[in-house]
């Protein structure tokens, strides 16, 4: 048990001395279980974990990128043992310690030690949860491996504690894995040991191959989605269809764990340092957070299909629209959330970030104000639903059946058969008729008896119209039918009559208005009453080719009735 504690103690960070007697003691002990142990490191060793424990606790590594903390913080201490194996270590006595700091006057009056002929510096840490201890400070940290490299061709010092030979030169060979071990010990000692681009030439080989392997399997997954995805929506109403749709989210989740599963295989089987591990972290770290908005919005289209498939939601309604707009507009914020985050633990300032996110947003709308507009447009037919798919309208000179409304359009289909595409922000800022809405269907006409028509036929033909139109067909009793002699027109009387037809069926209506007019034909006939032809004035010229010349009365309209 006393073992156990003694294994897993802190590191002692009180002072400059007690930081840097831990950090070179633990280093010496793990470089002593290395070369103990088989030939590749081991993360699961208690022993092996314990002491590399100890040994970073000794690094400040507050400045360092959160995706790549772990692993340039444990290349830098190794650089750091390997920098304090070449260089003279004062004697312990000559390094300040808890004593020294107490009689100076406390913490406050020791704020960094620098070893005496070195770059590497052990600060007082000012704030945070390792608050008033002695660290590596971080410019140690950030310069600790050029440091060595400039200083590696030095021989190792004979004097002061104990040094770890080649400690750097395992950390940057071993494998992490002991199959591996056995085969990387067979390689000649250029592959096994030499270096390329700060990588052992035996990693390069393996994680070109893991690397073709994940982009494959990357690419397979998001075909694999791409195509199922419109499968299943092609399918429609078909049974289970919407259970099928959320499992095709499979695929894009896969696509997001592919490049962390590769960063995890170069990390702790390929045992892959240096830059190129710095490489591969990011670049698998960001293309996981571009993949997850693919999952975001992909959920978001999900989560929208699963509500507008309820009974209540009209598929291609307006409120199914409000649906997917809404949907989409969450993705875009979650979208936005995953870049902020993701850009912070990628080592990029949350300043640099909001400042990124405003001027592309600024580039974004200037770029696309037509679009924006639209878009705007959209959510005001949206939010005023003056249509829905299904329902005629009329807008300026079309007249015709919604079929759809889009993100960005209005498809129309007019009565002559062709279809029209109008866009939204047109649609919200003018006047639209809603002809499917109304009520009922007026029709107000006009019907012009000629002028030398005796008083009682004028007044039998209002009487006619008037019978004619008591409680007909699609009379509603609030609004009963009117008729009445109107006025003496220029060239005939004029009979004005109007009714309201419901429910507003347009070929019940016309066949109705068909249907009035012969019995009104008819009627007229029997009792004499003529109808007036249009006006017509002649005139001769005199000329060599003598004929008439007709002249009709504009807005001379006798028969011609109008329907609202």
């Amino acid at each position: 048990m006393a073992e156990d504690v003694e294994r897993f103690r802190a590191a002692d960070t009180s002072s400059p001395r007690a930081t840097l007697k831990s950090f070179i003691e633990a280093c010496n002990e793990l470089a002593e279980l290395i070369t103990t142990s088989p030939q590749y490191y081991d993360r699961a060793d208690p022993d092996h974990i314990a002491l590399s424990e100890r040994v970073l606790d000794t690094i400040d590594d507050s400045e360092l990128s959160a995706f790549a903390r772990e692993d340039r913080t444990g290349e830098a201490a190794v650089a750091i043992k390997e920098i304090l194996d070449r260089v003279r270590i004062p004697p312990w006595n000559e390094i300040p310690g808890a004593e020294e700091i107490a009689a100076l006057g406390g913490l406050e009056k020791l704020d960094d030690y620098r070893l005496p002929g070195t770059r590497i510096t052990i600060s007082r840490v000012e704030k945070g949860r390792r608050r008033h201890e002695y660290l590596f400070s971080p410019g140690t940290v950030e310069r600790a491996i050029r440091y060595f490299e400039r200083i590696e061709a030095r021989p190792y010092r004979s004097e002061g504690p104990p040094v770890s030979k080649d400690f750097y030169r395992w950390y940057l060979s071993a494998p992490g894995h002991p199959a591996l071990a056995l085969f990387v010990e067979r390689l000649p000692e250029d592959l096994r040991l030499g270096r390329t681009l700060g990588l052992a030439n035996w990693k390069w080989p393996g994680l070109l191959v893991a690397l073709v392997i994940a982009l494959t399997l990357m690419t397979l997954a998001y075909r694999v989605y791409v195509v199922l995805g419109n499968r299943v929506r092609e399918e429609g109403l078909v049974r289970y269809w919407l259970l099928k749709y959320w499992l095709t989210m499979v695929f894009p989740i896969a696509a997001m764990l592919i490049p962390l599963a590769f960063e995890h295989v170069a990390y702790r089987y390929l045992t892959v340092r240096s830059t190129p591990l710095y490489v591969v972290g990011f670049a698998s770290t960001l293309a996981a957070l571009v993949a997850s908005l693919v999952v975001i919005f992909g959920v978001g289209s999900r989560i929208a299909a699963s509500v507008i498939a309820s009974p209540s939601v009209n598929p291609a309604g307006l409120n199914a629209q409000l649906i997917r707009i809404t949907a989409r507009l969450a993705s875009v914020v979650g979208g936005v959330a995953v870049f902020i985050v993701g850009g912070q633990y990628l080592g990029i300032p949350i300043a640099t970030l909001l400042t990124s996110a405003g001027i592309g947003g600024v580039a974004v709308a200037l770029g696309a104000q037509d679009t924006l507009k639209t878009l705007f447009g959209t959510i005001s037919l949206l939010s005023d639903k003056p249509f829905r798919a299904g329902e005629r309208i009329v807008f300026r000179d079309y007249d015709g059946i919604v079929e759809d409304i889009g993100l960005r359009s209005t498809k129309l289909r007019l009565l002559d058969g062709k279809q029209v595409t109008l866009p939204n922000d047109l649609l919200a800022s003018n006047d639209v008729a809603n002809v499917a809405r109304r009520p009922y269907i007026r029709r107000v006409g006009e019907i012009h008896i000629p002028l030398d028509t005796p008083c009682e036929k004028v007044e039998r033909a209002v009487a006619i119209l008037r019978d004619e139109l008591h409680e007909h067909e699609g009379m509603e009793p609030d609004r009963p039918p009117r008729v009445f002699f109107r006025e003496f027109a220029p060239g005939a009387f004029s009979i004005q009559f109007s009714y309201w037809y419901a429910p507003p069926n347009r070929w019940k209506f016309l066949e109705f208005n068909e249907k009035l007019n012969f019995n009104v034909f008819r009627r007229f006939e029997t009792e004499g009453i003529q109808f007036s032809l249009p006006f017509r004035h002649s005139f001769w010229r005199h000329d060599d080719e003598q004929g008439p010349i007709d002249v009709n009365l504009v807005g001379d309209d006798s028969l011609r009735a109008r329907e609202s």
